[in-house]
């Protein structure tokens, strides 16, 4: 089908531990079915203490509500008796610790509910107690006193509550999003993070926000000035050492890389440099190494300070919680499936360390992807390209989105000039041993384990795009992309069995599809041997995901249409056209149908010995049945919403070249 427009990274929408998209809905339902009796709730006597006269009744509720929120089933009943509504006015309580519990009870039920449960808090009008809450919490940053050094401005607490819950609400509401845009809540954001010297907490948390209000928001664009630039610039500028800081200094990277089109020209290319130099330094680090290293601080700190009953306990109160990393998921309120790290406790500090080089690692190569990708046309320009052929697609309403991805020569030259596909290959191996021994030996590290892998999806992920958007020459030449298509082999592999892990999956065989076309293109002898390339279909014709059904039917093209040039491969061929049409006819989904039967135009495009191959497997009656079927199964009107423009234009230049190559066909066997 050609190269396929690569996906930017959004910044994740918050898989919820909660709630399908009608739950609220229908648990409220079911409550008013059975009478409910808010006598004997839990969710209606906390509700209630809200509006207790005492101080410290009023913010038990709020920390109480906290709590039990992260238990999703309990959300639907909170919901029902108009929690948002009467937790709202408590962030405008008379007591900052009020203020503080009733921020983080509202930023866990938006975690925690997930999308639909944040657009419902914006309705319900949660946002403008929130703004003037942040507003006044600024206001205050330098009028209150810290006595000494080592303790924060209570303000600072409260608004890094205040901040997670507007991000929450941003990454999922666009009403959420557009009332940032127009409330000056950018400036406000702006303050949070410039407390970085004082705060790298809040500061972090700002920069997340800003990171994913920034992103494709041109509405925001003309309010990013020379203060927000400034911001930025000084937290790349700063010299501390923490792994906390890293993160910060890669979330500041990836804004600034959102608001590039803000920056005075002649400033572009000294911040292009300078995101690039922050993200290649944060890939240089090994948290195969760091991760024990911190370990094994933490354990002489403990020693130290008499600390080794405490935790003890802390081990032991893990261990009640469904033993492990899956106690560690009950805790879980930040938009990373698995990332609860705002929820450690204070003294855990070297883990707080390590999960912030992990994210800041991940988000690292978030960023380079989209620098590979932002050069794509966008939606309404994939649509608007012209096809192979015009007017008969033309009049069936489509059009042709296939376009090799580019980059511009600064961003393709800084990529090189920082070494950056290298670093992004190391990145693509298996964690360290020692790292995931120590993840597992120790609760609340085990949480670690799934960040380590996450990194390296994302490396994955981040060479398909490097592969799909720079030519072999600047990637190393063929030695360069031999040695890594071994590596990735060595990957899938190097086990007895095939990883079933979908997301790493996904990743490494969208790795390999690119790997292989970049190799097939410059004729480049490939290292995979066909045998491996067949189990690997194989394997992935039994996954759910369909992008990994689909990348797997392309590997077969693109190595049948390879073997097609070489004598004697009739017999493989016959293989190979055999997996393709099984799929083409009984795959569920017809994007996999229709990658299949490009991926047989490709195989048996041309030669010799591709016409004894299609003589042979019968694939000129296979495809004339197919026909009508395909036809048929092709989406009109009212299906085209299930599916994206460039998916409705893939699909029918399939359709388009179907008719050809049967026509090609006859042409063959009638020699």
């Amino acid at each position: 089908m050609g190269k396929s427009k690569t996906t930017k990274f959004k910044r994740p929408q918050f898989n919820a531990v909660g709630l399908p998209v009608n739950a609220v809905k229908e648990a409220a339902e079911e409550e008013e079915e059975h009478g409910g009796d808010d006598d004997d709730c839990p969710a209606a006597e906390l509700l209630e203490k809200l509006e207790s006269p005492s101080a410290d009744v009023r913010e038990l509720a709020c920390a109480s509500i906290s709590r039990v929120v992260q238990q999703s089933l309990t959300i639907p009943g909170l919901l029902q008796r108009d929690a948002v509504r009467r937790l709202g006015p408590m962030l405008l309580d008379g007591s900052l610790a009020v203020r503080e519990t009733a921020a983080g009870a509202l930023r866990n039920l938006s975690a925690c509910g997930g999308q639909e449960v944040c657009e419902d808090m914006v309705k319900r009008d949660v946002m403008t107690p929130l703004t003037a809450l942040l507003r006044e919490c600024c206001a205050g940053f330098d009028g209150a006193t810290v006595p000494m050094k080592e303790q924060k401005n209570p303000l600072d607490s409260v608004a890094n509550e205040a901040v997670n819950l507007l991000w929450n609400l941003c990454e999922s509401s666009n009403q959420a999003l557009s009332m940032f845009n127009k409330s000056g809540l950018l400036d406000v954001v702006v303050q949070c993070l410039e407390r970085h010297p004082h705060n790298v907490e809040l500061a972090t948390s700002a920069a997340h926000c800003l990171h994913t209000v920034t992103e494709d928001n041109p509405e925001l664009l003309c309010s990013i000035n020379c203060a927000v630039h400034g911001a930025l610039d000084s937290v790349l500028l700063s010299n501390q050492p923490s792994l906390a800081h890293t993160l910060l200094k890669t979330l500041a990277s990836g804004t600034l890389w959102n608001v590039k089109e803000s920056l005075p020209t002649a400033r572009q290319a000294q911040t292009l440099a300078a995101v690039l130099a922050t993200l290649a330094k944060c890939l240089d680090l090994d948290a195969g190494e760091l991760i024990p290293q911190l370990r094994q601080a933490e354990e002489a700190r403990f020693s130290s300070s008499g600390m080794e009953e405490q935790a003890k306990g802390e081990r032991a109160a893990v261990d009640e919680m469904d033993d492990g990393e899956e106690g560690a998921q009950n805790l879980k309120n930040e938009k990373d499936e698995d990332d609860f790290s705002d929820l450690l406790p204070r003294e855990k500090e070297e883990l707080r360390e390590a999960a912030a080089l992990l994210t800041a690692q991940q988000t690292s190569l978030e960023i380079i992807v989209n620098m590979c990708c932002s050069d794509d046309p966008s939606d309404d320009e994939w649509e608007e390209s012209s096809s192979s052929d015009e007017s008969e697609m033309a009049a069936d309403g489509f059009s042709n989105p296939m376009s090799p991805l580019c980059l511009s020569a600064e961003v393709h030259g800084a990529l090189i000039n920082h070494n950056i596909p290298q670093k992004v290959l190391k990145k693509t191996q298996f964690p360290a041993q020692g790292a995931m021994d120590v993840c597992r030996q120790t609760p609340y590290w085990g949480s670690l384990i799934k960040k380590m892998q996450r990194v390296q999806s994302r490396a994955l992920t981040c060479l398909h795009t490097i592969l799909s958007s720079m030519d072999a020459d600047s990637l190393g030449g063929a030695a360069a992309l031999q040695e890594a298509a071994q590596h990735l082999s060595s990957l899938v592999f190097g086990a007895a069995e095939i990883p079933k892990d979908e997301e790493f999956l996904e990743s490494v065989i969208s790795a390999m599809r690119s790997l292989l076309q970049m190799t097939a293109s410059k004729n480049i002898p490939q290292v995979i041997s066909l045998q491996q390339l067949m189990s690997l279909s194989e394997a992935a014709a039994c996954s759910d995901v369909i992008s990994v059904r689909v990348n797997a039917v392309a590997i077969l093209g693109i190595t049948g249409s390879t073997l097609a040039k070489e004598k004697g491969s009739a017999e493989t061929l016959q293989m190979i056209g055999n997996g393709l049409l099984q799929v083409a006819t009984k795959d569920a989904d017809l994007v996999v149908n229709g990658e299949a039967l490009d991926a047989l135009f490709d195989v048996f495009a041309d030669g010799n010995e591709a016409e004894t191959a299609a003589k042979n497997i019968q694939l000129l009656p296979a495809l004339r049945t197919l026909q009508p079927v395909f036809k048929a199964k092709e989406l009109r009107k009212a299906g085209r919403e299930a599916y994206s423009p460039q998916q409705l234009c893939v699909l029918n230049n399939v359709k388009v070249n179907l008719r050809r190559f049967v026509g090609y066909l006859e042409t063959v066997v009638n020699k």
